[in-house]
Order: C-alpha cells, then sequence, then structure tokens
C-alpha cells in the first residue's frame, strides 16, 4: 500500500493504471478466452501468446520464447494482491471483499478461519499529525489505485520549502474494516521504523484529518522496475542484473534483519529515483508488509500470484518468502519470462507448488552456471534449504564480480541458538561438518564472524553479539523482540567463541543438503567424525541427549541410528543427528 511514483495520472475516463501506483489494485477483474485460444493474464498485453499447454499439468511452461514482458505495452503488471490457495469454494475476490468491506449488498463475505468479524463501531483515529494543509501543497494526481491514490506534492515551509514529495492519500471512507485500518496503521509504523536505508523510499510523516490519512514520502521520478524490463524487450544483461539484485537483497536483508517481511516484492514495487540509468532503487509498498519474530510463521495469504512462495500457500512462512519472491525477479532479469505461468491463480498456484522453473531453453544455456545456480538456490521449494538474502550478497555470482559488503545475516543467530541447546554429540558431529566446508561457504562466515566484530584473541561472546545488534538496531528490531531473543544465547555470556566452533554453529545442515555435493560433504564429515567424535552409545543414552521424553517410543525410532556391531552412531544416525531435535521423531527412510 505505499505508493512513490511519477507516473501520469489516466485521463478521467479511462481505465486507471493498473498497480504502477503501489496502492491497492482492482483486482476483480477476470481472464476470458480469447475466440483465438490465447488467454493472457489479467494486465498482460492481450498481443502477447501463451506457451503450449502441458499433457502433464493444467498450467503452461514459462517457455522464454514467449516473452510475458514486451516493451510494448507499460500496462503489463502482476494480477491479484490478496488471494487463498486454489479452491472452488472460496473465490479470492471473497477474501479482498472481507479485508476491505468492500461486499455488494446482495453479496456474502466469506470468513477467512475464525477470522470473521463482528459489525462493530471503526475507530479511525490514528494519532497522526492534523497539520498537513498547513505543511504542504498538493500537485497532480500522480497514481490510482482501488483504495487510495497519490499526489505530487511539495513543502511550503521550512527547511524543505519547495521540495517535491508524493503523497499517498487513503479515504478514511475506504477503510471499512478493522484489517483495513490496521493495515494503514502498520503500514505507517513500518516506514516510520525502517527509514534510513539507502534502497528504501524515504519516509517524511503520516498525517490525517476527517476524511484521509496522508502518508509522505520521497517522490521517485524514474519509474518502476517493470517499466525498465519492459523498455528492454523483457532481459537484462548478466551484469546489468546483478547490479538490480545487489540493491534489491541489500534492502531486503536489512528489513529481514529488523524483523520486518515486504511480502510483496515484485517488480512493480521497486522504483528508481530518476530516469538515469544508474540511479538507485527504491523499495516501497509496505502496505502488505508485517513484523515477525525470531521463531514466528504468519498465516495469512497475502502477495501478488506470480511471486508467491510455496510456503505462503500452505499457511505457514517467515521471511524466507521474500527471498523466494526475489528469486522470481532474477529469473525474469535474466531471461525475460516468468518461471511460474498459467492462465488461471489457481494455475499459478499449480505450477508454484509442483513445477520447476525450466533452466533448458534459451538464453539459459549461454548464461553463466553462477547465473543458474545463483537463482536455482533462491527458487528452493523448501524454505529451510533457501539462501536468505545475505547469503545471496555473497553468492559468487555477485561476490566475483561486485565489492558486495555482506550484512548481518538474522540466521547465523538462529542457528547459534539452536546449536547452543544441542547435546555434545551433536555439536561434535556439527564441527566435523563445518571441517568439510568450502571456500565460498567459508568466506561467508568468516564475513559474518567480522561483523560481529571479535576481540582482539579472535573470539566472540554474547556482549559482541549485542554490540553487532545495538549498531543495526531501529525501532523495528525492537518490535521484532530480539532482547528476548538475545536472552536464548545467554550461554554466551559465560564463555567465548572462536572461528572454528562458530563454523560449527552457524552453518546451515539443511542448505549444504540442497547442495549437489551434500552427499560428498555428509560422508567426509562422518569419516572425521568416525575418527574424533564417534563412541559407542546406548539407545537410551541418545534418545536423552535428543531430550526425547519417556512416551516416545526410542527403541522403533532411533533403531537404525547406532551400528549394531559396537554401538556406535550410524551413517544414518550421524546425517539425522545433524538435523537436530527436529527430525528425532521421523521413522527412518
Amino acid at each position: 500500500m505505499g505508493l512513490c511514483t511519477s507516473k501520469p495520472h489516466s485521463p478521467p475516463n479511462s481505465k486507471p493504471h493498473s498497480p504502477s501506483n503501489h496502492t491497492e489494485p482492482d483486482t476483480t477483474s477476470t481472464t476470458k478466452p480469447h475466440s483465438n485460444g490465447q488467454n493472457p493474464t489479467p494486465h498482460t498485453p492481450t498481443h502477447l501468446k501463451t506457451g503450449k499447454k502441458s499433457p502433464l499439468f493444467p498450467f503452461y511452461s514459462p517457455s522464454p520464447a514467449h516473452h510475458l514482458f514486451s516493451g510494448k505495452s507499460p500496462a503489463a503488471g502482476t494480477p491479484r494482491r490478496f488471494f487463498r490457495p486454489p479452491s472452488p469454494a472460496k473465490h479470492i475476490r471473497a477474501v479482498l471483499a472481507r479485508r476491505h468491506g468492500s461486499v455488494k449488498p446482495n453479496e456474502v463475505a466469506i470468513p477467512e478461519g475464525s477470522e470473521a468479524e463482528v459489525a462493530v463501531a471503526l475507530d479511525k483515529s490514528f494519532g497522526f499529525s492534523k497539520h498537513f494543509g498547513h505543511k504542504f501543497q498538493l500537485g497532480d494526481e500522480v497514481g490510482r489505485g482501488h483504495f487510495g491514490y497519490t499526489c505530487a506534492a511539495k513543502f511550503i515551509k521550512g527547511d524543505l520549502k519547495g521540495h517535491q514529495v508524493a503523497v499517498k492519500i487513503i479515504p478514511k471512507s475506504k477503510m471499512t474494516t478493522a484489517i483495513a485500518i490496521e493495515d494503514v496503521r502498520r503500514e505507517v509504523k513500518i516506514l516510520r521504523a525502517l527509514t534510513g536505508h539507502k534502497n528504501l523510499i524515504q519516509f517524511y510523516d503520516a498525517y490525517e484529518d476527517h476524511d484521509n490519512v496522508y502518508i509522505v514520502m520521497e517522490l521517485c521520478e524514474g519509474g518502476e522496475l517493470l517499466d525498465r524490463i519492459l523498455s528492454r524487450g523483457g532481459k537484462y544483461t548478466e551484469e546489468d542484473a546483478r547490479t538490480v539484485m545487489t540493491q534489491i537483497l541489500n534492502v531486503v536483508a536489512f528489513c529481514h534483519l529488523q524483523g520486518v517481511v515486504h511480502r510483496d516484492l515484485k517488480p512493480e514495487n521497486f522504483l528508481f529515483t530518476s530516469k538515469d540509468e544508474n540511479s538507485e532503487l527504491k523499495a516501497i509498498d509496505f502496505g502488505l508488509s508485517d513484523f515477525v519474530k525470531p521463531d514466528e510463521r504468519l498465516n495469512d495469504i497475502v502477495g501478488s500470484a506470480y511471486y508467491v512462495a510455496p510456503e505462503v500457500l500452505h499457511r505457514a512462512y517467515s521471511s524466507e518468502a521474500d527471498v523466494w519472491s526475489i528469486g522470481v525477479i532474477a529469473y525474469i532479469l535474466l531471461c525475460g519470462s516468468r518461471p511460474f505461468w498459467a492462465r488461471t491463480e489457481s494455475g499459478i498456484f499449480r505450477a508454484v507448488l509442483k513445477a520447476d522453473p525450466s533452466f533448458d531453453e534459451p538464453p539459459w544455456p549461454s548464461l553463466s552456471d553462477e547465473a543458474k545456480d545463483f537463482v536455482k538456490r533462491l527458487l528452493n521449494k523448501d524454505p529451510r534449504k533457501r539462501m536468505t538474502a545475505a547469503q545471496a550478497l555473497g553468492h559468487p555470482w555477485i561476490k566475483n564480480y561486485k565489492d558486495v559488503k555482506v550484512p548481518l545475516d538474522i540466521i547465523v543467530l538462529k542457528l547459534m541458538r539452536v546449536y547452543m541447546r544441542s547435546s555434545s554429540l551433536r555439536k561434535a558431529a556439527l564441527r566435523a561438518l563445518s571441517k568439510t566446508l568450502a571456500i565460498d561457504e567459508l568466506n561467508y562466515l568468516r564475513e559474518q564472524f567480522a561483523v560481529l566484530e571479535p576481540n582482539k584473541n579472535g573470539t566472540i561472546s554474547l556482549d559482541n553479539i549485542k554490540a553487532a545488534l545495538m549498531k543495526n538496531a531501529t525501532d523495528a528490531m525492537k518490535e521484532s523482540r530480539i532482547t528476548d531473543f538475545l536472552a536464548s544465547l545467554n550461554a554466551l555470556q559465560y564463555r567465548r567463541m572462536d572461528f572454528d566452533e562458530f563454523c560449527a554453529a552457524a552453518l546451515s545442515v539443511h542448505q549444504l543438503e540442497a547442495l549437489d555435493r551434500w552427499e560428498q560433504h555428509a560422508r567426509c564429515a562422518y569419516e572425521l567424525f568416525e575418527k574424533d567424535g564417534n563412541r559407542a552409545i546406548m539407545i537410551e543414552e541418545l534418545a536423552s541427549e535428543l531430550g526425547l521424553g519417556p512416551s516416545v517410543p526410542v527403541h522403533a525410532v532411533l533403531h537404525d541410528w547406532i551400528r549394531h556391531t559396537d554401538g556406535k552412531l550410524s551413517f544414518l544416525g550421524f546425517v539425522k543427528l545433524l538435523h537436530g531435535p527436529s527430525r528425532s521423531l521421523a521413522r527412518p527412510q
């Protein structure tokens, strides 16, 4: 629901611009088949042809031969802002109607789970300043969406007198549900908390009067990333794509460190500050964003169909969902077509859940192996195996060509916390695995260790972690309860950790498991573990190590974990131990 754009306003009798204005788009449009068999998606130019129907799936292959972004139409965008998983009983528009109270007299809003609202008098007072008219002079309307519009404006007094800004105006008459009101309140709260990053839209202040809420932000006059893609005929060079991805990853890594998940990352929601080819890119539209605690999972389904992550459709997700969306953008930049596409939302969802993006058709064979690996590791359907935004900045595709400073990655602290709570046997297994890491993986961990500013003796403690977090702290970070998170690392208050142990603590077993060389990693690590850490162990002792309760049938669960010949951990048990207690209740495959 954020907006900062300089796009011209459509004439009164014409259809408003599609979501290029970054307020709520009209999601009530439906797609009807053309007589020639073509069936373009909403907001997609009707002259574009679709791919051929797959005999195996009711969706269409995103063949690069059929570029879904064409320079002939700046209206190409992303259909549907709010949606549910494919369901004939509960259509997407019902969710949108329920969220914003736009149900017609003869329609019935379909409750989402147990969240049906009781009709009560809504408090539309936000506590924002009431002096908008004393500080700003409104100019022309530059964009319009389903629930608001944006105007250019300028300061009329103070140090910024004459300075141009964008003002998003949201009529209070449109806020007909408590959810819609909370969306606006949270958007302002997040913008206020996150302000300051160079690749994030600058927020000035929020105002209100009896009729409207006014959100004052930076005016970006360079247009959307989508427009640049269109102007290039739908494809970037690897070098230009790297430049764009570096900026996107930087701002998203910053948001995730602060405990904010954007939830609607797409080319329309990144604006260039000017028409200059090398102008900075800014993330906008935090209307669907939310704060998320370190172990929290969100379950409401919001976003844009082409960019939605599989776990969002499963209603259990966190910041990893943003990284999937970045992977979709990267795929589009490099080849000009969407990785997951179909004629209907349900078809798109099935593709996201079941299909794999194509890397076989042009131009992929001519692109570097690093580029393909980069995109594949962002589009891993298992969020645990997906790179984080900070890790992506350290990927060789970017790191080998750009001098990028990798920011503090919140996943490192999450993994360290799990490590500190692990048994001595699992710590030994992780130390063995850490000794098999490749150079690029070690370089990333070295950078993360350096961000924590180790002491002169080359070790870190809880004080180092606190200092690093405070250095990067914002109000948003406080909202995500990092203080509570730090409490779980209290064991470091009484000891220090050197780099070797840090590698064991901060490596992600799931992400290593996603690599082609995982089997080699695991076998080498097991050999090291056999020499240094493996020992005879009783099933009851192993159950105790894993924290299994007396009600768990430990002999059935752990039978294959231990070799019968010498009572030591088997290779299967070693691999399962690496994954930690969360895998301990699963029966061996």
